[in-house]
């Protein structure tokens, strides 16, 4: 295996397992920076000893055992300090220094390294935004490009914000320390931020090779049932819990045998899996018993429902998926959400209609450089009959997608209009 052959290795198998490392580490010390600081150690040893040793028989195993390592190295310093505190503490005039008992620290029944990460990240003391921006860097193992555009945001804008969340921690001395059952509520909307957009970002990568990165989506549904499991009775919880099971349940007819997206309309309807849409709509019911049926994540629900009860695409509900985006846009106005009703309206009422919806988000400045919006303008201009136009809107959003599978699908459709 040449050099470059073995960095794309280390690449995949860090991305993959970076987050559970940082949160293992995190757990050992107490600490989530000094965590990120031994990881990233880990990940510099790496580099060094697998060009001269080979890539090891199991990757995430000799990582994890190499920073636990380093992890124990960094405990027997703090013991030896505190050894050597306690001495100093008999001496007169000396003021003691207070170790922290990190066995004394509050209930934690959760379970789950990677679930305790991210409370911890969306601690109350830093901003909302700066929470889930941290926490998708420690979590998802997303690049800040990646986060900045999950929120349509320029790159510089997310690097600071990441950065002054992680000064922010350390300033107010904020251990690795999971609240009491009790007191999750400040932090509950931004762990389920995080969630839905780690899954997003699995679900439709927003860069890379490949359509889709399905380990960000099991990842993202697996804590999802962890804490639906400790939290039974929030209806967002459930909600959320309900979009990834019926929008998880669509990932194998979502790729052709190459790799090449399949969109909705086109997917084999055999290749979903009924029984996890069967979840999806129990968790669904769930959030609405609960009355959570206006909740935003219980509304992206309900109109991953209305696909999939539908057996053949001709039979999708437009008009109530459609009506579902207009209260999702009252609830929780979004140029994107403007954007994902403009195609349900076009749908449904016709491509006329669809433009009108979409001609009001010209002028929105977060969405100047945002492909989607450039590809559903193709779309509707294709149904207009306008194929030039359709050409250009087609060719500007392959430029704009970072996603090597998006960039091609668009430009087939380009070429598609040029030929008529």
């Amino acid at each position: 295996m040449n050099a470059h052959e073995l960095q794309r290795a280390l690449d995949a198998v860090w991305r993959m397992e970076s987050p559970r490392l940082i949160a293992r580490l995190a757990r050992m010390l107490g600490d989530v920076a000094v965590a990120e600081e031994l990881a990233q150690d880990t990940l510099v040893t790496a580099l060094e000893r697998w060009p001269v040793d080979g890539i090891p028989d199991n990757p995430a195993a000799w990582l994890m055992t190499t920073g636990q390592r380093r992890a124990i190295d960094r405990l027997r310093q703090r013991q030896l300090h505190a050894s050597k505190h306690a001495e100093l503490a008999h001496e007169p005039g000396y003021e003691g220094v207070v170790m922290p008992d990190h066995e004394s620290w509050v209930e934690d029944d959760i379970g789950d390294d990677l679930l305790r990460l991210v409370l911890v990240s969306c601690h109350p003391v830093l901003p909302a935004d700066a929470r889930v921006a941290l926490t998708l860097r420690l979590l998802g193992g997303l690049s800040t490009a990646e986060i900045a555009r999950a929120f349509l945001q320029p790159e510089p804008t997310i690097a600071q914000r990441i950065v002054r969340a992680k000064r922010t921690l350390a300033g107010a001395q904020v251990p690795f320390e999971v609240p009491r059952r009790a007191d999750w509520g400040p932090r509950l909307a931004s762990v389920l931020e995080v969630l839905y957009l780690v899954f997003n970002e699995g679900y439709a990568a927003s860069a890379g090779d490949d359509w889709m990165r399905p380990a960000l989506c099991e990842e993202a549904l697996r804590l999802g049932r962890v804490l639906a499991g400790l939290l039974p009775h929030e209806p967002e919880v459930s909600g959320l819990l309900a979009l990834m099971e019926l929008q998880t349940s669509r990932i194998h007819a979502r790729t052709d045998a190459e790799g090449n997206p399949v969109l909705l309309p086109g997917q084999d309807r055999a290749r979903w899996d009924w029984l996890q849409i069967a979840r999806g709509e129990a968790a669904l019911r769930l959030a609405e018993t609960l009355g959570g049926q206006d909740g935003p994540y219980a509304l992206q629900a309900a109109i991953a429902a209305c696909h999939a009860r539908a057996r053949r695409a001709e039979d999708t509900d437009w008009a109530t998926i459609a009506a579902l985006y207009a209260r999702l846009a009252r609830v929780q106005p979004s140029p994107v959400v403007e954007l994902n009703r403009a195609v349900a309206v076009s749908r449904a009422h016709g491509a006329a209609a669809g433009w009108e919806v979409l001609a009001a988000l010209d002028d929105e400045p977060r969405l100047r450089d945002y492909a989607p919006l450039a590809a559903a303008r193709g779309d509707l201009l294709q149904q207009l009959g306008r194929l030039d136009e359709a050409r250009a809107e087609f060719e500007r959003a392959a430029a704009l997608a970072g996603n090597a599978r998006e960039q091609a699908h668009l430009q087939s459709r380009a070429r598609a209009c040029a030929s008529g």
